[in-house]
């Protein structure tokens, strides 16, 4: 049975989604943007973005009783493949061996013209 996993440590849904669903076994989480959940604003840059997007991936996380460490997926959208270099050098920081798999791929355009993007597969056990 599926499960919404909502906290208010992560943005809202912008939209009609929800932040994750759990369904027991794994967790499948919606792509995160920088928005700082607390005053709403986006930092400035990409180095700054990815932080904020995996703070809301981790606060996410941990609404469902997991951590980084349960993370079998992620997907990166990035504005500008440009931007790779930077966002993987602060995702190396967060993630440890093993790595989860991973897609980076850049796209035109993002919500609220923001830099990067990052969704997650979690698993329990």
């Amino acid at each position: 049975m599926k499960k919404q996993i909502s906290t208010p440590n992560a943005p809202a849904a912008i939209g009609p989604y929800s932040q994750a669903i759990d369904l027991g076994n794994l967790v499948f989480a919606s792509g995160q943007i920088p928005i700082n959940p607390e005053t709403g604003e986006i930092p400035e840059g990409i180095t700054a973005q990815t932080e904020q997007s995996l703070k809301n991936v981790c606060a996410i996380l941990e609404a469902a009783g997991l951590s980084v460490a349960n993370v079998v997926k992620t997907t990166v959208f990035l504005s500008d493949m440009a931007n790779f270099g930077p966002m993987n050098e602060v995702y190396g920081k967060v993630f440890t061996e093993p790595y989860p798999a991973r897609s980076a791929v850049a796209v035109r355009e993002l919500p609220k013209g923001v830099l990067v993007e990052i969704e997650t597969i979690a698993v329990r056990g």
